[in-house]
């Protein structure tokens, strides 16, 4: 027998010990591995072949419209894991963010202003220009008198 990997079906009466009250319960499966060797798929490993360079460039581009710099800063909202935040993906999940971050674009349209564009400025009213005429010590000297802790840049 293998020690690698032994697989088998056991009775759970059979695993009670003497003395315990039996009872009849339904088989269950039993599946033992050597070290070093899993049944599953390990962790962090991409469930199929490894996404092209071009999938990966035409994402990248994708996540560059919507906002964020590279795949690590699109971790949190993209829903990325560790793995795909160090840009590996299998083909399947390029193609799944792909066509969402297609699908987001095309709702947002071409004439909306990127996520990141600041706000337009709008012009100073007539407060803001009187104080910004004044000294930086009348400032100052006022914020003080409301309670403010001021110091020097």
């Amino acid at each position: 027998m293998d020690r690698a990997s032994v697989s088998g079906t056991v009775s759970a009466s059979s695993i009670l010990a003497r003395g315990t009250q039996r009872r009849r319960l339904s088989a269950i499966t039993v599946t033992v591995t050597g070290v070093g060797h899993t049944v599953a798929m390990a962790f962090g490993q991409s469930s199929g072949p490894q996404a092209s360079g071009r999938q990966l460039q035409n994402l990248l581009q994708l996540l560059n419209n919507a906002g964020h710099t590279d795949f690590r800063d699109a971790r949190g909202p993209m829903g990325f894991t560790q793995r795909q935040a160090g840009g590996k993906f299998s083909i399947s999940e390029a193609e799944a963010f792909i066509e969402q971050l297609e699908q987001e674009e095309f709702v947002r349209g071409d004439d909306a202003p990127a996520p990141d564009a600041p706000a337009p400025r709008l012009k100073p009213t007539s407060a803001e220009k009187a104080m910004a005429k004044l000294s930086d010590d009348v400032l100052a000297a006022e914020l003080q008198r409301r309670g403010w802790a001021v110091i020097a840049p």
